[in-house]
């Protein structure tokens, strides 16, 4: 089944950022919805040609949908895939092998794979599968790499509120990607800085999704030219 809701943003340069007012700002780069149950949703950014978002299957599969504005036979044509369990365990069946994901745990997909679907194993408690693709010029091979395969790096300290753990999953030390990173950042109990001390990325984009907010706390994003 596909349940697909797809959208195509373009890029802003700094000096348009800079005139923006909140309303603008979240239009341009926050993506509001990124789990909705039955669904795939996906968002298409013109920086890199990056795709994020999720997929959501309750009581059924769900499969990787193939919008037009890729222009390809089908979605990992000319891409590369990565996946990150958030939620409840569950199932990705990439051309007929099943790899069983549970909860942070993560999986890559390579180039070339032309049928992706996924599943919850129980639709009381589905699964979250929180996607992100690149453009790739080259096929590797599909992988699963739980917590305990990451590279896992401790930053920061409790002095500074930064005290954190990063989760080095899908990354080139952990299996070989053409351009796609994907990692997790765990908070110290009592730290509230993520990415201190505050850093840019001239080579490659970075999309951010934040789940385990605690309730009644929220994210604030800080985001312009270091001047």
């Amino acid at each position: 089944m596909i349940q697909a809701l797809f959208e195509s943003r373009f890029a802003v340069s700094p000096t348009e950022a800079k005139q923006m007012d909140t309303t603008e700002l979240r239009n341009n780069f926050l993506i509001e919805s990124i789990f909705e149950p039955y669904k795939v949703k996906l968002t298409l950014t013109h920086y890199d040609r990056y795709i994020a978002g999720g997929a959501m299957p309750v009581d059924g599969p769900l499969s990787l949908p193939n919008p037009e504005p890729l222009k390809a036979a089908y979605f990992l044509e000319r891409r590369e895939l990565g996946i990150i369990n958030v939620g409840a365990k569950g199932t990705v069946i990439a051309d007929g092998t099943s790899y069983e994901l549970d909860f942070k745990e993560a999986l890559y997909i390579g180039k070339g794979t032309r049928e992706v679907r996924f599943y919850s194993s129980d639709p009381r408690q589905p699964a979250k599968f929180y996607l992100n693709s690149a453009p790739a010029h080259h096929t590797y091979p599909t992988k699963k790499v739980s917590k305990a395969e990451a590279e896992i790096v401790e930053l920061g300290a409790a002095e500074t509120a930064n005290h954190r753990v990063i989760n080095k999953l899908l990354v080139n030390s952990v299996l070989p990607t053409c351009q796609l990173q994907m990692g997790m950042t765990e908070l110290k109990s009592g730290s509230v800085w993520n990415t201190m001390p505050a850093h840019t990325h001239d080579r490659r984009m970075e999309v951010y999704f934040y789940f385990e907010v605690p309730k009644g706390q929220s994210v604030c994003h800080f985001m312009g030219q270091p001047q």
